[in-house]
């Protein structure tokens, strides 16, 4: 977290929140001994209850700060903010009769107390809720302005991933070598290759149309990564063996769009350079509960990229960082990329929450 944005947020708290208190109370001093002849005790035990409710207020904050306005439906935010506050009103009533004890002040004739606790309770529980009312629309003002925030650096990550896109997409490395295959299938096998042409635009498709989407189902990602593979094996031919173990459930998942081609594309780029032959890439995906797992991995080492020599599992280059970036604003808090190295292979293991309102997308 960031320890400036926390001060911050720390320092307005404690403002706002002893400014709000301080009025309260001075605008009922005002009315309530307009004209009268002030005395210390009076005066003292007049103003313990707002000490009392700018206390109790402190801890309110906290429990407050779990309860998520877009992570939960509002009958149920409603309803664990009266409870707190009814219980947050009794502790504040019995404080003030506690101190009250305590506090010498001029003799008053004391109501019933049923009726002193009704009336305590009354205006305890007033202040409370419209301190959680305040509370609460800060907060959600505070949540609509991140969300905004989040949505515009989500916006500029897509175009960065459209152009990311566009690289794989016009790679000419990859093309070079697609054609290559191509024109020398032409005379070897000519079925051959019109299915290497069929793959190559069938992937250049998928390319082009999922552009448009922010999520899409992970079968359609799996059906890309096939055609992309079933290219790499003209190439490589035995020098590159494939596995692929994907859940029938784990395909209609929604993911980002295009989001497993760096991953898939890193292991054989990467793994060529530090594989025995042939380089084995495995590609698992299923659903661990209600999470999509997702694993790939490769035979091989761990290759630290230039520039991050030192920091090890700190990525693969662009491709990996842009998923990471992606991810972290498509599924913030609730992903977990962690790429491990053990026993001759390469992992990456991503982990997915499934995203609020895309169940029926």
């Amino acid at each position: 977290m960031d320890l400036d944005k926390l001060g911050t947020r720390l320092s307005s708290f404690w403002v706002l929140n002893a400014a709000g208190w301080l009025a309260v109370a001075g605008f009922s001093a005002i009315s309530t001994f307009r004209g009268q002849q002030l005395e210390a005790g009076r005066l003292l035990v007049f103003f313990v209850p707002y000490m009392n409710g700018f206390l109790i207020s402190i801890p309110l904050r906290y429990f407050y700060k779990k309860i998520s306005l877009h992570e939960r439906p509002l009958k149920l935010a409603l309803s664990a903010g009266l409870a707190t506050t009814f219980v947050a009103a009794n502790l504040w009533v019995g404080a003030d009769a506690l101190l009250s004890l305590f506090i010498p002040h001029p003799p008053e004739p004391s109501p019933p107390f049923v009726q002193a606790y009704a009336n305590s309770m009354l205006n305890a529980g007033s202040l409370l809720v419209g301190w959680t009312a305040l509370y609460f629309g800060i907060k959600a003002r505070r949540e609509w302005e991140q969300q905004k925030k989040r949505t515009q650096k989500a916006n500029a990550l897509a175009q960065t991933a459209q152009l990311q896109m566009l690289r794989y997409q016009l790679n000419p490395h990859f093309l070079f070598n697609s054609m290559n295959s191509i024109r020398a299938l032409i005379d070897e096998d000519e079925t051959k290759a019109r299915e290497l042409i069929t793959e190559l635009s069938e992937f250049l498709r998928y390319s082009l149309d999922s552009k448009d989407y922010a999520h899409i189902p992970l079968r359609f990602e799996i059906e890309a990564i096939r055609h992309y593979f079933a290219i790499l094996k003209k190439r490589y031919e035995e020098k590159l063996e494939v596995l692929l173990e994907i859940e029938p459930e784990a395909g209609e998942f929604p993911v980002l769009s295009f989001l497993l081609h760096p991953l898939v594309e890193n292991a054989v780029k990467y793994g060529m350079r530090t594989s025995p032959l042939p380089l084995v890439v495995h590609l698992k995906a299923g659903i661990r509960e209600g999470a999509l797992a997702i694993e790939v991995s490769n035979t091989g080492k761990w290759v630290v990229p230039d520039g991050q020599k030192g920091q090890p599992g700190a990525g693969t280059g662009t491709g990996l960082e842009n998923v990471r970036r992606r991810l972290e604003n498509a599924f913030p808090n609730s992903h977990r990329l962690e790429i491990v190295e053990k026993e001759g292979r390469v992992h990456i293991q991503l982990e997915i929450q499934k995203p609020w309102g895309t169940a029926d997308e």
